[in-house]
């Protein structure tokens, strides 16, 4: 069995580790030689076959062709109405764009190495949802991979930390990366880590933060005379979203960044201060901050509780969150991790233990949430993994009182994988013939504030009303949910299934994928 990678799949970079011959997890370099490759991809107009290019001369590209180039794709997984046309044509869903990238990222792990790379661990936000988890899952199949397992970001970087400092105690990570946060809680004990809680946004980001300072320039290009509406030209806002991640890097370093856009024949010198960057993106910040306080609150601790504090994602390095953690934690951070590596190494370290175990034949679930794996040959602990769901998954039944439909939550966000859980339902006309299960997602007793993932319709006897049932749910560590409806009143089962989530790609779709993305020529 040959080498299996881990990949820390980003909303703006991806990366890209692999634990080597001496037991020691390392970035794998692009075939640029850098350590993280952007997560754009760029349809140059073609005869008839679309080759797309991924990187960073796709990023470079995006200013002067921005209806060839895609960006941002990983805030579009598992939405089913997303798609994106080539100048050919051409419709790819957001797992397909994924499936580019991840397609190029296994060519260059493979050029690195010098060998075929079939195994990897592909890592999500902690608070990816299961549509998004599945997702994700599905790129890596259609871009060649097998996926041993997606796993958590934060949980990825707590691994790397953890293992290469002995470290014991309560760790907060929080995770500000180019386009989604996450905060994370976990007690690590050795090689144990055990997540308490989790919070996050999947839409906040560096991303964010750079529109902030897209529509500061928009203002002061407009008081300069560059006329209105300057917010409806993409050429124009693709070029000064470049410039305006540029700035946002410089004001990490001083105190002024100075911004030059062309436009219409004239160049417009534009300055923003890092406290008027600051003060403009306050709320932003502030959403984080709110987060973060959610979750000690759902790990019952608090500050003084949190023995180290880890700041991963590129979007950490901007001064003010550094000095918005240290005022809040009262506590130094560990200079020592790397933002943009931290979670492709853990992954990688991940994917190493699954080889080991792979290679034994001594489990069928090697990469468990909460299964017990010898490490790899420098690290002389095992690992033991214990995750939670980061939403909540629940049942739509009519409520006995207001006989209004509501959602019953089973499963609690923030539960230990694997879960389990029951709610009592009953028949709600006489000689009920079935009855229609909807799976939800979220926490809101109101059904217009949860997704439904999946439903099935379970026949019945035909009982007089409020005949009683139980609904009964299991999620298993590969986030599969399995449902049971239980008749109490003959004690038997009436049926069990898996949740085909109807927001996902079908086998089918799937199989069509493959081979689409197969015959590309990507670079």
């Amino acid at each position: 069995m040959g080498h299996v990678i881990g990949i820390d799949l980003g909303t703006t970079y991806s990366a890209v580790a692999v634990v080597n011959e001496a037991g020691i997890p390392e970035i794998l370099p692009n075939s640029e030689g850098k350590n993280t490759t952007p997560s754009v991809v760029l349809f140059p107009e073609t005869d008839s076959i679309d080759e797309p290019l991924v990187g960073e001369m796709a990023k470079r590209t995006a200013a002067s062709s921005p209806a060839d180039v895609v960006a941002f794709v990983k805030r579009q997984m598992g939405n089913p109405d997303y798609r994106f046309t080539s100048t050919n044509g051409n419709s790819y869903s957001a797992e397909e764009i994924s499936a580019i990238i991840l397609k190029k990222l296994k060519a260059d792990a493979e050029m690195a190495l010098g060998e075929e790379v079939t195994d990897a661990v592909i890592t999500v936000p902690a608070y990816f949802d299961d549509a998004r988890r599945v997702a994700t899952k599905q790129a890596g199949r259609i871009a060649g991979f097998n996926v041993l397992r997606v796993l958590n970001e934060p949980t990825a970087a707590a691994i790397s930390y953890g293992m290469s400092n002995d470290t014991t105690g309560c760790v907060l990570v929080y995770d500000l990366g180019g386009g989604t946060f996450d905060v994370t809680i976990m007690d690590i004990d050795g090689g144990r880590f055990d997540v308490l809680s989790t919070d996050g946004d999947r839409n906040l980001g560096g991303f964010d933060f750079d529109n902030r300072i897209i529509e500061e320039c928009i203002a002061q290009m407009e008081m300069q005379g560059a006329g209105q509406n300057l917010n409806t030209d993409d050429e124009l806002i693709a070029s000064m979203r470049e410039k305006a991640e540029l700035a946002k890097i410089s004001l990490s370093n001083v105190k002024q960044a100075n911004i030059i856009i062309p436009y219409n024949g004239k160049q417009f010198r534009l300055k923003i201060t890092r406290e008027h960057f600051e003060e403009i993106t306050r709320d932003l910040l502030n959403r984080t901050h709110d987060m973060v306080e959610e979750a000690l609150v759902a790990a019952q601790k608090t500050w003084s509780d949190i023995d180290r504090v880890l700041l991963i994602g590129g979007s950490t390095r901007m001064p003010m969150v550094r000095d918005m953690m240290e005022r809040k934690s009262g506590k130094h951070f560990e200079l020592n991790v790397n933002p943009d590596e931290a979670v492709a190494l853990g992954a990688a370290i991940q994917a190493a233990l699954c080889k080991q175990e792979k290679g034994r034949g001594t489990s069928t679930n090697a990469c468990d949430n909460s299964a017990l794996i010898p490490a790899p040959s420098s690290l002389t602990m095992p690992i033991i993994v214990s995750d939670i769901t980061s939403q909540a998954l629940g049942v739509i039944m009519l409520d006995s009182v207001t006989e209004e439909e509501k959602n019953f939550v089973i499963i609690p966000r923030n539960a230990k994988i694997p879960a389990k859980g029951n709610t009592s339902g009953s028949t709600v006309v006489d000689n009920q013939h079935s009855i229609n299960v909807r799976v939800t997602q979220g926490e809101e007793q109101d059904v217009r504030y949860c997704v439904v993932i999946g439903s099935k319709e379970i026949p019945i006897p035909p009982y007089p009303k409020g005949a009683p049932l139980t609904i009964s749910y299991a999620y298993d560590i590969d986030q599969t949910v399995y449902v049971e409806v239980f008749d109490d009143t003959a004690h038997c089962s009436l049926g069990t299934f898996e949740v085909d989530r109807v927001l996902n790609m079908s086998e089918e779709e799937v199989s069509q994928a493959i081979t689409k993305i197969d015959d590309m020529d990507i670079t």
